[in-house]
């Protein structure tokens, strides 16, 4: 066989790294895991691999450019395999074709030869349904221990697009893996009670915290003279991918209402909104119509890693407004800045807020009740004493959303798999 990709894959069979004491089996030491990143979650692939390795497991971290990251080839426990190669969008139809025919002939020629035992699947590729059933399948027949991270367990249903073709292969896919890590106690019990997985089967870790927006020596200061804010601002932000079950229209609700008691208010909302158009133009709309356009900032696309820090820096308290979800990776990226948290009772969220130390709840789609938690917040001494609650929220954080702890729990079901 002298196809070029089965030449590229001939050699993963090399040598694990030498091994270092770490307290664990010299066994699990032996044993090579592939983590399958589904090219996403840059965030939590990164920070899980690098905790991976710090125990003494040896990786092989299947991606892309996308999710290149210096850290994957200065590590020598951990091997990257860039499968996916490029992934620009503006390619043309043929272009993608070729690319997504290619990304799954390698990986399935990579678990015929691979010598990893555990297949941690970190996020499905684009075709779920394949994904889910086929490709996992021809895992199992290979012999692999599958290890699946469902960071949602329904996300059609919270899309409002469910089917019985999703729930099925959901459901075969649940059965399919070994072993699934959710995020929450809920999702824990939503997989229990909706896909009958039994409660062995399943650990319960947090998210993880995002650590790959740099933090650098920009001051607050600085930070909101390049939104053009003064320093009696007092700055809401909405990060992150901009869809329906943000909540995005109650925010803006809530601000028309505040201002109507406090001028100094300022909103900056920031995110990609691809596959969401629609809802967007709602949102200006409601912008216009709420009297409030000149209060708000709109950075409406992707903003990428170097850029994050300013606008945590420069905003006062992160807003979750979210209508329906489980966990959300942006409440660990506030707290890695400082920033307080003000959060819908909705899934989890409200486990992870200390109510008056590390930011304020509210109810979820109730934009009079989210009003009152902004001013509360900013009448409040955690307001304040901003400055020097900063560094204990980002203590707390820390403690949480550990790395450590998670590739704990993590090596421990690799280590019972095996």
């Amino acid at each position: 066989m002298n196809h070029p990709l089965v030449q590229e894959l001939s050699g993963l069979t090399a040598t694990a790294p030498p091994r270092q004491r770490t307290g664990i089996s010299s066994s699990t030491l032996r044993a090579r895991v592939a983590l399958f990143t589904g090219c996403r979650d840059r965030p939590y692939a990164l920070g899980l691999a690098d905790a991976l390795a710090a125990q003494g497991i040896s990786l092989d971290f299947i991606g892309s450019d996308e999710i290149d990251a210096p850290e994957l080839h200065s590590n020598e426990r951990i091997r990257f395999l860039n499968f996916r190669g490029d992934q620009n969008h503006q390619a043309s139809l043929a272009s993608k074709a070729r690319r997504i025919i290619s990304y799954y002939l390698r990986l399935c020629l990579y678990a015929m030869w691979s010598d990893a035992k555990v297949f941690h699947i970190l996020w499905n590729e684009k075709f779920e349904l394949l994904d889910r059933t086929l490709l996992k399948l021809y895992f199992r027949l290979l012999g692999r221990q599958l290890v699946f991270t469902a960071h949602n367990i329904n996300a059609a249903r919270r899309d409002g697009r469910d089917s019985l073709l999703n729930r099925f292969s959901l459901w075969i896919q649940y059965r399919l893996v070994q072993h699934i890590f959710v995020h929450t106690e809920k999702m824990k019990t939503e997989l229990m009670s909706d896909f009958g997985v039994a409660a062995e089967r399943i650990s319960v870790i947090p998210l993880g915290l995002n650590q790959t927006a740099p933090v650098t020596s920009v001051t607050c200061k600085q930070a909101r003279e390049h939104f053009g804010l003064q320093p009696d601002h007092k700055v809401l932000l909405f990060f992150g991918r901009i869809t329906p079950y943000k909540g995005l229209e109650f925010l803006i609700e809530a601000l028309a209402a505040a201002l109507k008691k406090d001028p100094a208010y300022r909103l900056i909302v920031a995110g990609p909104i691809k596959g969401a158009a629609d809802y967007w133009h709602q949102i200006q709309q409601s912008i216009k119509l709420a009297g409030v356009s000149p209060w708000v900032i709109t950075k409406a696309e992707f903003i990428p890693d170097e850029q994050v820090e300013f606008f945590f820096k420069a905003a006062d308290v992160l807003l979750l407004p979210y209508t329906h979800i489980f966990q959300s990776g942006l409440l660990s990226l506030g707290y890695s800045f400082g920033i307080p948290i003000i959060a819908s009772d909705v899934g989890s969220l409200k486990a992870d807020i200390v109510e008056g130390e590390t930011g304020f709840v509210c109810q979820p789609q109730n934009s009079a009740d989210l009003a009152r938690s902004i001013e509360k917040f900013f009448s409040s001494n955690l307001y304040r004493e901003l400055p020097r609650r900063r560094p204990l929220i980002r203590a707390y954080a820390d403690d949480r959303f550990s790395w450590t702890k998670i590739a704990r729990t993590t090596l421990s079901t690799y280590t019972n798999l095996l």
